[in-house]
């Protein structure tokens, strides 16, 4: 990433009070870009957005993305040269509980967030957050590269394969002639960190239960995930965005970006990691009765964003989970300060990433 790419630069991000979107927005503004938000309230109390000290630069509008009309107007005001579409409905056990929501948010909010971005020409490029899930996954152990086809089974993976489906359609209808903003779009794993509280994820129920001095409780304990640093994953989208805008013929399709070739780590390894670093007696069982379907196994490949960008990931599990756990202890305790612990992870992934690039 180059600094002097992002000082200055109008930059909207769309879900910006969620975990990830929360993460991106401390980020840029740690680079010096002048952020436009829009986003519902934040999605969970507490929360990484309410965790932080939000200068008065932020631009923080609260839009909900089905409303075309508003996302209009949001795009139109902020007038930004790059886009990330974050905002999203994230989670697979509500995708069955609200399929129409999931559908019209995950799939109808992307739709007008790209006419916003193809009506306003100040817009230069246009990262839209889709998800691993995307992928029609047989659950064989292979690891999925973007050419692979898209699917999914449940509501949620269902509607990140769609806005796959729409990114591709308005890359080739409307945004590929000279002069249209660049549309990339990020395969990401199952990005963990400090400060999601989201219900029905890993990391959070553990940091929920363990503080209440409870066992965490795992549907599916021998699940694997392509697990990565919250800030891995960041790191990519903001390598993606400055690429597609710095040489546009080359960066206006879909990357992966997951964790290194290898065995991946099942759900009962990650919280065993978390629950010894925890200490206290934190420990795990297994859930009873049945639950609906989610994939067991899951592996993305990242080669195209190693060759074409320069992207790897610079987390292992082990220091991944030491940052997490470090981050949610300040929290529990009330005596951190949320926001310098949260810019010294940042500072840290950065100090890495210069070191990898001398």
């Amino acid at each position: 990433m180059s600094e002097s790419f992002w000082r200055g630069r109008r930059v909207l991000v769309t879900g910006h009070t969620g975990f990830k979107g929360g993460w991106l927005t401390l980020w840029l503004q740690h680079l010096g870009a002048q952020v436009h938000g829009i986003a519902l309230e934040p999605p969970t109390d507490p929360s990484f957005f309410k965790a932080i000290r939000w200068p008065d630069s932020l631009i923080d509008h609260r839009i909900d993305i089905r409303d075309a009309r508003a996302v209009h107007e949001a795009v139109t005001t902020a007038r930004p040269s790059i886009i990330f579409h974050l905002a999203a409905q994230p989670l697979v056990r509500e995708s069955y509980q609200d399929p129409v929501g999931t559908f019209t948010t995950n799939v109808i909010g992307t739709v007008h967030v790209l006419e916003a971005a193809r009506a306003c020409p100040d817009v230069r490029g246009v990262v839209n957050v889709t998800s691993d899930k995307c992928y029609e996954n047989d659950e064989s152990g292979t690891e999925y590269a973007e050419s692979d086809r898209l699917g999914g089974s449940d509501p949620y993976s269902c509607s990140k394969a769609c806005a796959e489906l729409v990114s591709t359609s308005y890359r080739r209808s409307f945004l590929s002639a000279d002069g249209a903003p660049r549309l990339a779009s990020a395969r990401a794993g199952n990005v963990y960190g400090g400060g999601d509280w989201a219900v029905d994820r890993v990391v959070p129920d553990c940091i929920r239960a363990f503080t209440r001095g409870q066992d965490v409780v795992l549907r599916r304990p021998g699940a694997t995930r392509p697990w990565q640093h919250v800030l891995d994953a960041l790191r990519g989208y903001l390598m993606l965005a400055e690429r597609a805008v710095t040489d546009p013929t080359a960066f206006g399709s879909a990357y992966n970006f997951g964790p290194p070739p290898g065995p991946a780590a099942s759900v009962g390894e990650l919280v065993a990691g978390i629950a010894s670093r925890w200490g206290n007696g934190a420990s795990w069982r297994v859930a009873d009765g049945d639950h609906p379907h989610e994939a067991t196994m899951l592996r993305l490949d990242s080669t195209k964003a190693r060759r074409t960008l320069g992207w790897s990931p610079l987390i292992p599990l082990a220091e991944g989970l030491d940052l997490t756990t470090e981050w949610y202890r300040e929290f529990v305790g009330g005596d951190g300060d949320m926001t310098e612990t949260s810019l010294a992870q940042i500072r840290h992934v950065e100090s890495r990433a210069a070191a990898s690039h001398p």
